[in-house]
């Protein structure tokens, strides 16, 4: 690495106001360097959440007992409010972003290309939201939804 210096009569140390031109603030800045930007891990993950939801052959995210809890507290007024990020998890840093997610897949879509679909789908909205670099979307499938698991409404019961 090169050090610029200046020479004041054989006085050799750094140029002050070359330190002091670097990342320099105020009116002469770009102002797309004045000040810093700081994403919370809700944030991505909320987008994520969302990307992956928007695939074809995803019925939900979450795993078992996370979708049981959830599908409880979306019954009690004011609980439902951690659906989206259900089944997501993030890390994120200055200038990159790790996802994990949970999701059930639907019974007869190829599991391979839904994860594919959902990897592309979560880096390119993560990335073109927040301008992070997407290093992985790691996918746990948990479950496979079937037809015939759908919510059925309960018998009236046998006495009339």
């Amino acid at each position: 690495m090169t050090e610029n210096t200046t020479s004041d009569g054989g006085d050799n140390r750094p140029d002050a106001s070359v330190s002091a031109l670097k990342g320099r603030t105020g009116a002469g800045a770009p102002a797309e360097t004045r000040g810093k930007t700081t994403i919370a891990d809700g944030v991505v993950a909320k987008i994520a959440g969302m990307a992956a939801r928007e695939v074809p052959g995803i019925f939900s995210l979450g795993a078992g007992m996370a979708r049981a809890l959830g599908a409880m507290r979306e019954r009690v007024p004011g609980g439902g409010g951690g659906a989206v990020t259900r089944g997501v998890k993030v890390e994120v840093g200055e200038r990159q972003a790790a996802v994990d997610l949970d999701v059930v897949v639907e019974y007869g879509v190829s599991i391979v290309d839904v994860a594919g679909d959902v990897r592309t789908n979560v880096i390119g909205a993560v990335e073109r939201m927040t301008g992070l670099e997407v290093v992985e979307v790691n996918i746990a499938v948990d479950d496979v939804h079937l037809p015939d698991e759908e919510q059925a409404e309960p018998d009236e019961g046998r006495v009339r």
